[in-house]
């Protein structure tokens, strides 16, 4: 099958929801025109979660990802209209509070939107009256206004975005049921139909929750899973008939209907033609958030629309989920509308009526349950596989981020990178334990639970639990280990063993917020570990192996760093892209002429170096093997023990017979020796800032490394410690974590690693673009500062005040213990050590000045000895 030029590639998306229209329009109008959109129902309205979205688009979210995303998709569909009608409608938002604990997580929720840059404020009870005058004042302690929230007209947006990608050469054709994907040596070539095949260089499944049906046509595992999702409208309310003069006196229409009335809106004085109407009988008041009953509202002229996340998780099968014609014809309105489940609606109709006096005057006219998707992680799941290449994903997306996410998916395929960070998003970032079909259904499920939750940063999941553990878990349950999740691995925060040497520490008091998923053990952890000695169990970090005659190139070619040292050197470094963005930093140790090991930070590293393996990789499995470069990830069978202090010498020079002094086994060198009966690769590395080293060695020999560092151990003190303490000491040393302090929305030199690039060094990724950057004042920084008040934490993510406007956010926070401060990095503007600053902490304006960095041990004496 002959190809195309690269600058007119031919593009297949599947599916023409909200989302796939988007990305039709996104990549028209970067100049890829040959695009087909093919789609299973009748335009514009197909029968898919588009079809029945009620259209609500709050923007802030933890996630600075999402809410990029959620700006853009307000920006886009505000400039978009058909007849007249604008396909946004900007009511704002309002969540409310009737408990203390949600209104401390508005103000927590305000200070997302100033550190992302959203409009909003914290208001009184009376004032969401004002907003809301259907809620009883009385029930509410106060609510988080932001105006420029509102509602998408999704199918709006759709038909005005097809129209525009219409006219630039795409093509959109219905009832087009897609029944395999056609692919050779890898590669993706077309996509077969009941009605024909379609040639393709890229094919993109947007087809919402019927995505992991088109991924097992593809061989591609789409860890997602579609949830039923109750959404039920009033009959008339004389309160907003009155309000909306223009409001019709009919019936809802039903679903379909409502979904074809939005491309042919009603006339109105307003929807004339050349004239953008925001159509005011549809809404005037903002959209609502009930959260802490698990509810939302919007009006629909002189009805009221609520859906409902209280009842329990209603898991659908895509597989089993019907095509548009036969869902009519078993009397279903479309594929994605349920059955309304009377029986899980009652407790949230008392609520409802709680809330809204006026609703105990009313009944439910109609109600129906929609479904969409979730992830096992909550976030889109987007991105190319490499295990068939020019396969895209973009599922599991909703209305309030297609725009974004489309917008962010063509700049990915047309030019190689997204504008913003999407590693959050990337298909590639799930590990293989968490893509059975049970894990996405169980995590899947219990997102759609935790959707209005007051969730707690370190708050994890508590099923399926224990996933993945390392070999000493058994140790670890007998000094009481307190473990939080992450990438399936179970990680110790701190040892309740632990607690005794709390005695006589003076810690400040934490507020209760800042007091979970935390103890003053870990204080005690890190003092011990600044003192004595301390074993780390570093399992979970992830681990590479690069072998073969062309290793050194290759990785001499994806890295800043020199790497061209004789085995037995390490070297910190980095993965650029192509625009000098960070995406990751590596430790590289040289074990042998043609062999690597490479600590790495996620499963996209490996993902990222396969794609440019001479030949480019594209085994869908965790190693590639091309061009004499063989990559393996070696995780699950190796393990690692992080033994640091001052003490760390004492405890294993005298298991081993090579020499562990700073003479004999420098910083950054590596060997590979024996400790007692266990063969170990031993790294001089610290994550903490003190003397020590990382202990490799296999899974089925962890435990015993355990046991003889343990034994020997007991005459200098040493104990285990947490991620709890390990994260207040490397903040203390100013070591970044990628994926947190650092993306690649960032380059070397403003993130504070420069010194891990090599300029002078021969065609490495992303060389061209940092010309010049290494010698120019970074208009950026991540900055270092340290909280005036010893007994002030943060967090992290809270937005920084410089003269009284936000100007950052905080990545990293935590409480140095060794320098009694809380420790916290934020991107700001460049700014002068001393300089003072405010960080928002719910609500509260907590002084802090910018302080020179590393905070502690600047001469690196405490490490190099």
């Amino acid at each position: 099958m002959s190809s195309t030029p690269a600058n007119h590639p031919r593009v297949v998306i599947i599916g023409a929801g909200i989302v796939g229209c988007s990305l039709a329009d996104e990549l028209t109008a970067r100049g890829w025109t040959d695009v087909t959109v093919l789609e299973q129902g009748p335009l514009p309205a197909p029968g898919g979660s588009t079809s029945h979205a009620p259209g609500l688009v709050f923007q802030t979210s933890p996630s600075k990802t999402l809410t990029a995303f959620a700006r853009y998709t307000v920006e886009k569909f505000t400039s978009l209209q058909v007849e007249g009608v604008s396909c946004f409608n900007p009511v704002g938002g309002l969540e409310l509070a009737t408990t203390p604990e949600r209104l401390a997580d508005l103000h927590r929720k305000a200070g997302y939107a100033a550190s992302w840059g959203v409009r909003g404020e914290i208001v009184s009870a009376a004032r969401c009256k004002e907003l809301w005058p259907l809620i009883d004042q009385s029930a509410v302690l106060g609510g988080f206004h932001t105006p420029d929230d509102g509602l998408a007209r999704a199918v709006l947006a759709a038909r005005a975005q097809m129209e525009r990608a219409t006219e630039r050469g795409a093509r959109f054709l219905d009832r087009h049921t897609v029944t395999g994907i056609e692919q050779e040596d890898g590669k993706v070539t077309a996509v077969v139909t009941d009605r024909g095949t379609f040639p393709a260089d890229h094919v993109v499944s947007a087809a919402g929750f019927w995505g992991p049906v088109i991924g097992r046509m593809a061989g591609i595992d789409v860890p997602l899973q579609p949830l039923a999702h109750q959404y039920a409208k009033t009959k008339q309310l004389p309160e907003l008939a009155a309000a909306t003069p223009n409001a019709t006196s009919e019936a809802t229409p039903n679903v379909t209907s409502e979904a074809t009335r939005q491309t042919a809106p009603e006339a109105t004085p307003q929807a004339t033609a050349g004239t953008t109407s925001h159509a005011p009988t549809d809404a005037s008041k903002p959209i609502l958030r009930f959260q802490d009953r698990d509810l939302y509202f919007r009006e629909h002229h002189d009805r009221i629309g609520i859906g409902s996340y209280a009842h329990k998780p209603l898991p659908v099968d895509p597989f089993g989920t019907l095509p548009y014609d036969e869902a009519r014809a078993n009397d279903m309105e479309m594929p994605s509308s349920y059955p309304f489940t009377e029986e899980d609606w009652a407790p949230s109709w008392d609520d409802c009526r709680w809330l809204m006096p006026a609703l105990r005057e009313t009944e439910i006219e109609e109600g129906f349950n929609g479904v969409f998707s979730f992830t096992p992680d909550g976030m889109p799941v987007l991105g190319e596989s490499r295990g068939l290449r020019g396969f895209w994903l973009a599922e599991a997306v909703w209305v309030t981020h297609s725009a974004g996410v489309a917008k962010a998916v063509a700049e990915w395929m047309v030019d190689g990178r997204a504008s913003i960070d999407l590693h959050e998003c990337d298909l590639t970032r799930f590990e293989d334990a968490q893509r059975s079909p049970s894990y996405v259904r169980e995590r899947g499920s219990q997102q759609f639970v935790e959707v209005y939750d007051v969730l707690h940063p370190l708050q994890p999941m508590e099923h399926p639990r224990p996933l993945r553990v390392s070999p000493f878990y058994a140790r670890q349950q007998e000094l009481g280990a307190y473990f939080l999740e992450g990438g399936g691995w179970e990680r110790p925060h701190w040892y309740e063993a632990n607690a005794p040497l709390v005695d006589g520490l003076r810690l400040p008091e934490r507020d209760a917020w800042s007091a979970r998923y935390w103890s003053p053990i870990a204080a005690a952890e890190a003092k011990a570990t600044r003192e004595k000695v301390a074993l780390y169990d570093m399992t979970p970090l992830r681990r590479l192996e690069v072998t073969g005659p062309g290793a050194l190139d290759f990785l001499q070619r994806m890295t800043t760093n020199n790497l061209r040292k004789k085995p037995g050197a390490v070297t910190y470094t980095l993965l650029l892209d192509e625009t000098g963005g960070v995406r990751s930093d590596l430790t590289v140790a040289r074990l042998a002429p043609d062999r690597f090991q490479v600590g790495a930070n996620s499963p996209t590293d490996l993902d990222w170096l396969a794609r440019h393996a001479p030949g480019g990789g594209t085994s869908r499995s965790s190693e590639a093997e091309s061009g004499g470069v063989r990559i393996r990830d070696i995780t699950s069978g190796t393990c690692c023990i992080g033994v640091w202090g001052p003490l760390a010498r004492e405890l294993v020079q005298p298991l081993t017979r090579d020499d562990f002094s700073h003479e004999g086994f420098g910083y950054f060198r590596a060997k590979e020796t024996y400790l007692g009966h266990v063969p170990v690769t031993a790294m001089r590395l610290s994550y903490v800032g003190e003397l020590g080293w990382e202990l490799y060695t296999s899974a089925d020999l962890g435990l015993r490394l355990w046991d003889t560092l343990w034994e020997a151990g007991q005459e200098h003190g040493v104990i285990a410690a947490g991620r709890s303490a390990f994260n207040s000491l490397r903040l203390e040393k100013g070591y970044r974590a990628w994926g947190v302090d650092m993306t690649d929305e960032h380059n070397p030199f403003e993130a504070g690693v420069g010194f891990a690039v090599r300029m002078d060094k021969d065609g490495f990724v992303g060389q061209e673009a940092l010309q010049g950057l290494a010698t120019e004042e970074p208009a950026r920084r991540l900055t270092p500062l340290l909280l005036d008040d010893p007994v002030s934490v943060v967090l992290g993510k809270e937005p920084v005040y410089v003269d009284g406007a936000p100007a950052g956010y905080v990545t990293s926070a935590s409480y140095g213990y060794t320098l009694g401060r809380c420790v916290a990095y934020a991107w700001l503007p460049a700014l002068p050590t001393g300089t003072g600053v405010h960080i928002e902490y719910f609500g509260e304006k907590v002084p802090a000045t910018v302080a020179e960095e590393p905070l502690f041990d600047p001469k690196m004496n405490r490490i190099r000895r």
